[in-house]
């Protein structure tokens, strides 16, 4: 398959310290690529380096399966991209901030903006003033600014950072119909790990600026685990109960008074009635998935 982008042992430090250490990232043709990490893990940083706007300390990037030069800039034409918080005219209009993003690029087809702004849904609102806009019409625009220029590339920087549960869902749908029927491939960057886990089809995890784990989702999703979750009012007693009593061995105390019981999951009834009989309140029991957000906080020793 073409590589889209691939990085060979990117790094940047700031004085003593590596914001990005030794990352080698590869995201190939028609990826919705997951770019995951805490605030201050190193996605924005990763970010600007890929599109120029701070030069690396170390490492290579390689774009269209082309090594990233003074040479050839022009590759970074075909990357569309949004960096943190979209920035417009809020006295101009949609339309209005859009020309003059397209005279920058030097897009000449009249029908760009137009176009733009009815591929991301909000071409009613073309003669509209920005100022107007809600954040999740801002993202909209933003997206549509950066379609301008028929992108093969799409980079978006934390693109549902501050919005409502139904904008994050629009901008959700948003992606994954650009990626089908654009033919778009996306790097996206996010800390909101369930999102994430919604639309892309491969993940990359980033923690104090190194890549932990590179991994096809549909991969990812075979590696989870199937388990019995258990909350109840007595953790350690109940830990005891499950070794003694029911000779569970393959467990794990999940948070306080939570567990999560990986063998015998075709017996729940039966661990359930052992515990309420040896006195312990059992306030939920279930059978469970390990999720994105459980596997993010086992590679990184999060809690």
């Amino acid at each position: 398959m073409d590589n889209i982008l691939k990085t060979y042992n990117l790094s940047k430090k700031f004085k003593n310290f590596y914001a990005v250490d030794n990352l080698n990232m590869t995201i190939e043709k028609g990826d919705i690529y997951g770019f995951l990490g805490e605030n201050g893990a190193g996605k924005t940083t990763t970010i600007r380096m890929i599109m120029g706007l701070i030069k690396s300390t170390s490492g290579e990037i390689e774009l269209f399966s082309q090594k990233v030069s003074s040479k050839n800039k022009n590759l970074l034409q075909r990357i569309g991209s949004i960096i943190e918080y979209p920035g417009f005219y809020p006295n101009l209009t949609a339309s209005e901030n859009l020309e003059i993003h397209r005279r920058m690029m030097g897009v000449q087809e009249k029908d760009s903006i137009k176009n733009s702004l009815k591929v991301v849904g909000i071409g009613n609102v073309e003669n509209k003033k920005v100022k107007e806009f809600s954040l999740g019409m801002k993202q909209r625009l933003g997206i549509a600014r950066s379609l301008l220029h028929h992108p093969e590339f799409l980079i978006l920087d934390e693109p549902t950072n501050g919005l409502d549960p139904t904008g994050i869902k629009e901008i959700r749908e948003l992606i994954i119909d650009l990626a089908h029927k654009q033919n778009i491939t996306f790097l996206i960057s996010s800390h909101i790990l369930s999102e994430i886990q919604q639309m892309a089809t491969k993940v990359g995890i980033i923690h104090k600026g190194v890549l932990l784990e590179e991994i096809p989702y549909d991969e990812l999703k075979k590696r989870n685990r199937h388990y019995i979750n258990i909350k109840v009012d007595k953790d350690k007693k109940s830990c005891f109960i499950l070794e003694e009593k029911l000779n569970i061995k393959d467990y794990t105390l999940w948070g306080k008074n939570n567990l999560r019981v990986y063998e015998r999951l075709q017996e729940v009834s039966t661990i359930n009635k052992v515990l309420v009989s040896n006195d312990i309140l059992v306030e939920e029991i279930c059978l469970k998935i390990d999720s994105l957000e459980d596997y993010f906080l086992k590679l990184t020793g999060g809690n």
